[in-house]
């Protein structure tokens, strides 16, 4: 029953309360209108990342910024880490063992929900910036190289979703305890190499939460105070840096194959390439690998798709744009794994009040039962799929839209942004074609 109430299946396109087809007519029609509505009446920039936002009482500052409220969630992170891996190492070799749900649950999709809600909160929850913390925080203090920018946690992130999505079996225990010491020994040795700069550019999971905290509508005003303000102020904030286009293609590609990795479609045509192991993983990560590739192809080619901008501009516009996919990206993980954080997410957590499977009942949760609150209800499920991935691509076109009107020529604000347009009501075709299996 576990099973079936996590598949892929649930909420498909036969629990829509319209038919598939007038749900996807209506996603491209409400992109479109929304990019006239916007390209006809939206005519000079609104959105500002200077704008400070409205301060939260000095108090709220004060007990963030606080000595003891950074060394407590250090110490609880060094702390769950450790019960974790008392959980990977000595827990039960089963599907009983909590581990796969904390690297691809609560790790993988919990953060980007706390992320967009709260902020960027990977940099207090880190266990490695806890652990550098605890030894004192020092590093040798070398520069860390411009030109790499965000492409080692490119790199990063690719090895997660590869982890997930190809290789050939992503549920080992083996497989992720080695993909994570090996995350924190690199992690580790680049934050005393580099310092903090290390966790700001390389850290795939900080530049993850970094990526969807600027869709969050908290931030830092220049004086430092915790403030609250619009989403789309905070969004341009994105730090443009080699390899951000990068970044957010693994995001949105690893997780349009995820879709298209689970239809009969790709299994047929899996069975008839290969029969073997090896063959069935390099079929996946070709597959991987070429989603992956059309979305940064796709965005880099529509980005540069304008007159008016001399070179240098041309090869600057993908990474200034990036930001727009931010929205896309949420929306779409959101709509993909909405279910597996809400009710794998439970029995992670159940899992973890008795890591070891001697019969503890850490917090009262040993007896707990999973709700499957979204599963029981396919038709809500499948609306809400929907909408996050049109909401998403919707918030994608506005934030493109006003960007260009910052960036683009005046006589070339209109026409430069179609290619961007046609490319996004292309994300929203697919999205929905492969989220609902096809």
């Amino acid at each position: 029953m576990t099973e079936q109430l996590l598949a892929h299946g649930l909420g498909g396109s036969s629990d829509l309360p319209i038919p598939f087809t007038y749900a996807l007519i209506g996603a491209a029609w409400a992109l479109t209108f929304t990019f006239a509505v916007v390209a006809l009446a939206w005519r000079s920039p609104r959105f500002d990342p200077g704008k400070p936002g409205r301060a939260l009482p000095q108090w709220v500052t004060t007990v963030v910024d606080a000595s003891l409220t950074r060394w407590v969630l250090a110490a609880l992170s060094l702390v769950f880490t450790g019960w974790v891996a008392m959980a990977a190492f000595f827990g039960p070799q089963t599907a009983d063992n909590p581990l796969p749900g904390v690297f691809y649950v609560l790790l993988w999709v919990g953060l980007v929900a706390l992320s967009w809600a709260l902020g960027p909160v990977w940099r207090v929850l880190s266990p490695v910036r806890a652990l550098h913390k605890l030894i004192g925080g020092r590093s040798v203090g070398a520069d860390y190289p411009r030109t790499l920018g965000y492409w080692p946690a490119a790199a990063g992130l690719l090895a997660f979703v590869w982890l997930e999505l190809a290789s050939p079996d992503p549920g080992s225990l083996g497989a992720i305890r080695t993909w994570l010491l090996v995350y924190l020994a690199v992690t580790l040795a680049g934050v005393v190499w580099f310092g903090s700069r290390w966790n700001s550019n390389a850290d795939p999971f900080e530049v993850y939460s970094v990526v969807a905290s600027r869709l969050s509508a908290f931030r830092r005003r220049d004086d430092g105070r915790v403030a609250v303000g619009n989403p789309f102020d905070h969004l341009p904030s994105l730090p443009v840096r080699p390899g951000v286009v990068a970044v957010l293609a693994v995001l949105l590609g690893s997780t349009a194959f995820d879709s298209y990795s689970a239809t009969p479609q790709f299994r047929n045509l899996a069975g008839e390439l290969t029969d073997s192991t090896v063959g069935a993983t390099l079929v996946r990560t070709a597959g991987l690998l070429l989603f992956i590739g059309v979305v940064a192809g796709t965005f880099w080619l529509a980005a540069r798709a304008t007159g008016g901008v001399d070179a240098a501009r041309r090869r600057e516009l993908p990474g200034l744009m990036a930001h727009s996919l931010i929205p896309i990206v949420i929306g779409y993980v959101f709509a993909h794994y909405l279910t597996y954080l809400v009710e794998r997410g439970q029995q992670t957590v159940i899992q973890l009040a008795d890591p070891l499977d001697r019969g503890w009942n850490v917090l009262g949760l040993a007896d707990a039962q999973v709700g499957y609150v979204l599963s029981t209800h396919p038709a809500l499920l499948a609306t809400l799929k929907v909408g996050f991935v049109v909401a998403g691509h919707i918030a994608g076109v506005v934030a493109a839209h006003d960007r260009a009107l910052a960036l683009l020529p005046k006589q070339h604000q209109l026409t430069g942004q179609l290619g961007m347009m046609l490319v996004m009501v292309g994300y929203t075709f697919m999205g929905l074609y492969l989220l609902f299996g096809g």
